[in-house]
């Protein structure tokens, strides 16, 4: 229940800064001054703020949530050996990658995974369960650990909210070019817009999301493949090979919350046509590439 207001309220909080600007910059309706045409300036301008402005806030909220849907605890001072050997290790490997030391964290899971987040590379967030402490080896987990790194010094994190806005803010401008054209050619309404143009858009813009989420997912995927390579430069190919096949005998559905979920170590395996639609490879073909030196 806590996760699902959190993400309410913070969606409601979005909402309600992205209306603000729309208003701000005058662009409260899409229709031109006559009420007959859309005004393609104002409707792009439109789908621009709510495609980039919603990605980019949750982007520079994404430390903060990310802390509060797990639970993550930051380590300020570690409180025993595990910990400290864990700050150290990302401590050389940010060092390694040029970026500033991230803040690192436990957070409570039976989960083997980690995750990276933030809006800066040099102020980013480095977050590992405790699941994965345990079921791990050291070794395994530094292989992890550059992972995540390099996700940072690579900077997946901005690159994903750039290419998310992009096609967020296609599917917003083209869903609506939809319903006027329906609404105005197929229902004959002469002014404004009615019912049709609403219940076309929304079928649009699922249809729309649908297909440019194919997009987001490939560059996903191949982000993986660079943060894993990244990570055996880190730390040795060994290393990320290991971790990635501990992880095949220790991941069935990982469960991270769907905002820091691209982020993981490794996601849910998805079958057929499911598979355009993973957020990660299939281990086996990280492992391949990793062995092959991709």
């Amino acid at each position: 229940m806590k996760r699902v207001l959190l993400f309410l309220a913070t969606n409601i909080a979005v909402i309600l800064v992205l209306t603000i600007v729309l208003r701000i910059l005058g662009v409260d309706r899409i229709l031109d001054e006559s009420g007959i045409d859309l005004d393609m300036t104002k409707l792009l301008i439109f789908a621009a703020v709510f495609g980039f402005g919603g990605s980019f806030i949750s982007l520079a909220m994404s430390k903060w949530t990310a802390k509060r849907l797990t639970g993550a605890r930051v380590i300020d001072k570690p409180g025993n050996d595990v910990e400290a050997w864990l700050v150290n290790t990302v401590k050389r490997q940010a060092t390694a990658a040029g970026i500033g030391m991230p803040e690192v964290a436990v957070y409570d899971s039976p989960d083997v995974n980690a995750f990276a987040t933030g809006m800066r590379r040099d102020r980013a967030l480095v977050a590992v369960s405790s699941g994965l402490l345990r079921a791990m080896q050291r070794n395994e987990v530094e292989g992890v650990l550059g992972h995540e790194i390099s996700h940072v010094a690579n900077g997946d994190m901005v690159t994903l909210t750039l290419i998310q806005g992009v096609v967020n803010t296609f599917v917003i401008f083209f869903s609506r070019v939809a319903g006027h054209f329906v609404d105005r050619v197929v229902f004959k309404t002469e002014r404004g817009h009615g019912p049709a143009f609403i219940i076309t858009t929304i079928l649009a813009q699922v249809v729309f999301g649908i297909l440019a989420s194919l997009i987001v997912m490939w560059f996903s995927r191949q982000r993986e493949f660079r943060a894993d390579a990244g990570s055996a430069a880190i730390e040795g190919r060994d290393k990320m090979i290991a971790a990635l096949r501990r992880l095949q005998k220790t991941v069935d559905h990982p469960h991270l919350p769907d905002q820091v979920a691209a982020f993981g170590i490794s996601g849910a395996p998805k079958s057929g046509l499911r598979k355009l639609f993973m957020t990660h490879p299939p281990l086996e073909e990280r492992i391949v590439a990793l062995e092959k030196g991709a």
